[in-house]
């Protein structure tokens, strides 16, 4: 198997860091990868309103062309040293499927490989990042009617995703499938829900999707775990599921870590 980073960022990142692709890249080639997709977050829905503080959930529709051309160059110059693929990660937002599709429409020509996630909510017509910060979670919450509901309507947005139509460009690997987890020390879930779980999982594999086997929840405090659960990984495995490694790097010093934790879950 090519030794691969599935879900990377960029300096077009409006709430990442400023390192340039070439120390992406730099940083890639020194842990031996051999595959790096560089998944910015496409531009939002122009009618979507982005929830955070600062806007700055996604890349700026502005600078998309220069991203492209960007990266374009960048794959020819690195072209006998790693594989890189132009990508996006591509947000999932209920309601706004048709805008999606026409984005994907108008620039899948240029995509060699994504991500769909899911990281806004809609609960009682308004939209929260569900992975913004703790006291914005806390207000989910409450507007879902508890923990359970909440967890229950992530899943039933994530299936929602899967099963999308959203033309021949949609992505193929769907992102960070247990997100919702991002606080789970602060709000940990004392419930069950597997069903639902199986349910999305079996509908991945209905869609030939893959899954992203993001390492980045490692990174955060009130987390401290990848985004996959361990039962979720054995149940990939047994459907057939691919399972693509994912740093969700933000920064240089993340590409590739804790890869030895995916090849581990291979076995």
């Amino acid at each position: 198997m090519r030794k691969k980073d599935g879900h990377v960022h960029t300096p077009f990142c409006p709430h990442g860091s400023a390192d340039s692709f070439e120390m992406y890249i730099g940083k890639a080639l020194k842990m031996g990868l051999e595959e790096l997709t560089f998944t910015e977050h496409a531009p939002l829905p122009a009618d979507f309103s982005d929830p955070v503080p600062d806007s700055d959930s996604a890349m700026n529709m502005r600078l998309l062309n220069d991203y492209i051309s960007q990266l374009l160059k960048v794959k020819e110059k690195y072209s006998n040293d790693i594989k890189i693929n132009l990508g996006f990660e591509i947000d999932y937002i209920e309601g706004f499927e048709h805008e999606t599709e026409s984005f994907l429409s108008e620039y899948g020509q240029y995509i060699d490989d994504a991500v769909l996630s899911v990281h806004f909510l809609k609960l009682n017509g308004q939209y929260y990042c569900a992975d913004f910060h703790e006291s914005t979670f806390l207000q989910m919450m409450e507007a879902a009617g508890g923990l359970k509901s909440l967890h229950i309507k992530y899943y039933e947005t994530m299936l929602a995703a899967v099963k999308s139509n959203l033309g021949p460009h949609k992505p193929k690997r769907l992102g960070h499938l247990t997100l919702i987890n991002k606080f789970q020390k602060r709000f940990p879930a004392d419930f069950n829900i597997k069903d639902m779980q199986h349910d999305l999982l079996h509908a991945v594999k209905e869609q030939n999707m893959e899954l992203d086997f993001n390492v980045a929840g490692l990174r955060k405090d009130l987390c401290g775990a990848i985004y996959l659960d361990p039962w979720m990984i054995s149940e990939a495995k047994k459907q057939n599921i691919p399972l693509i490694y994912g740093s969700d790097a933000h920064s240089a010093k993340d590409v590739g870590a804790h890869y030895s934790l995916f090849e581990e879950a291979l076995l």
